[in-house]
């Protein structure tokens, strides 16, 4: 019986860390670059804050058409603001109050031309 209960007990534990993996990576996302251009830096940050921070792209460059899986665990403030910088030009362009909690993938669209940002969520 023993045996038993400390199997019961290590399953127990086992779904407990599972669930609270699930639970801290709720908000990671998808992030599809449908811009046109390759994207050299991303940043997300609160929307009601004036601070970009961090670049999430580090050295690497996310080329259109691909897409790249982005750690968010911050569900205190789900609404998120994005903005990318190109590559070919250094140009920069934001994507509004994102609800990065009720999203798992946000394809990014923009038209230079006109400067119109639009974005598909699932």
């Amino acid at each position: 019986m023993k045996t038993f209960a400390r199997k019961l007990l290590l399953s127990a534990a086992a779904l407990a860390a599972f669930a609270g993996a699930a639970i801290a990576g709720g908000a990671d996302f998808t992030l599809v670059n449908r811009t046109g251009f390759a994207l050299r830096e991303v940043y997300i940050s609160p929307s009601h804050k004036n601070d970009w921070g961090k670049d999430r792209m580090g050295d690497y460059t996310l080329e259109n058409g691909k897409a790249r899986l982005f750690k968010f665990s911050d569900k205190s403030a789900c609404m998120q603001d994005i903005k990318v910088v190109f590559d070919d030009d250094e140009s920069e362009v934001i994507w509004e109050e994102i609800d990065l909690c009720e999203i798992n993938k946000i394809t990014l669209k923009y038209n230079r031309k006109t400067r119109v940002v639009s974005a598909d969520t699932e």
